[in-house]
């Protein structure tokens, strides 16, 4: 039998996609370009789903993960246009799918250094150090001249992918939408898998994970640097969606602005991000054009959420219980 929050899901998956096809037929190409950024939004906040929604990590520092992913686009992308070697003689490249390897390589390593630190501490302790980790790279990026510190790096050519001509909106988000699919299949992969039930195990209680023999730390690090590698990738799109990436897509904004993502669409909740990410633009986009002041209706909206609809809008829309 097929389940409401299984429908409720499909039908914003399928939402989204007709309404990128539509504005396409249209000839409105902003409104593909708003489609492309929700995708790669709730992207962002799919990989921190799994370390926030499934191991209750709350990391406030993964805009450093999506800055590592969008400086990867950058500095690939950039050397390969020029033709300069980066460090050691490496070559750059305008390959999509070689950049997110990279990216998410990164990030694993920076995830792995990070949450080794992080995760022996809990609670308010580990939230400010993931922040402060992600405020050192934040500021080495801004005294980092050679890829534009605080003004940032361009993308002249948006970044290929066999086959595709990213230069088309469309193109460039159907790339977008189904990297975006992907994440959710990784993630519902995860919490149905053997180490999704450790996960969940150690976020309820600890100590009865390890009286049980589950090991929290290996459990809990393995989600964190799974978390940033999906993030960067993410973020490697963000590049190349704006053709430009600067210092800000590390700053502690972005990291409260996925976790808004996360809160607003449902925490925990396979497409959670994505519609969190879908109300945020939407919010941003209309409101935004009567007042500058656009942020505090989406704090009201927050507040409402939190105190009323802690399961978000999957939660209104598809009832408590969260299967994908």
């Amino acid at each position: 039998m097929i389940s409401r929050e299984w429908t409720v899901n499909a039908a914003l998956a399928l939402a989204l996609l007709a309404a990128a096809i539509a504005a396409e037929a249209a000839g409105q190409v902003f409104y593909i370009t708003l489609a492309t950024r929700i995708a790669i939004l709730g992207l962002a906040a799919t990989g921190l789903n799994l370390a926030l929604g499934l191991g209750g990590l709350v990391s406030f520092g993964h805009a450093v993960f999506f800055g590592i992913g969008g400086y990867a686009a950058g500095i690939l992308g950039s050397h390969a246009f020029s033709g300069d070697p980066m460090i050691f003689g490496l070559e750059g490249s305008n390959s999509m799918p070689l950049i997110w390897l990279v990216a998410a390589l990164a990030a694993a390593v920076a995830g792995v250094v990070i949450g080794v630190i992080s995760i022996r501490t809990s609670g308010v302790y580990f939230i400010m150090i993931t922040l402060a980790f992600a405020q050192m790279l934040y500021y080495f990026a801004i005294s980092w001249p050679a890829y534009g510190g605080e003004d940032g790096l361009s993308i002249f050519v948006r970044n290929a992918f066999p086959g595709m001509n990213t230069m088309k909106p469309l193109s460039f988000f159907l790339i977008s939408f189904g990297a975006l699919m992907a994440g959710i299949a990784i993630l519902a992969v995860l919490r149905g898998s053997r180490f999704g039930s450790a996960l969940d195990v150690v976020r309820q209680n600890e100590v009865r994970a390890a009286a049980v023999g589950i090991n929290p730390f290996p459990v809990k690090l393995t989600a964190f640097v799974l978390s940033a590698m999906i993030t960067a990738v993410a973020g490697a799109l963000y590049a190349d969606l704006n053709r430009f990436v600067s210092p800000s897509m590390m700053s502690w904004h972005m990291s409260g602005e996925l976790i808004v993502l996360i809160i607003l669409g449902g925490t925990g909740r396979l497409f959670g991000p994505m519609a969190g990410a879908a109300l945020f633009v939407l919010i941003e986009h209309n409101l935004g054009e009567l007042t500058e002041r656009w942020q505090f209706f989406l704090g009201l909206i927050l507040l409402v959420t939190v105190l009323f609809a802690r399961g978000g809008v999957l939660g209104f829309l598809a009832g408590k219980v969260r299967h994908g």
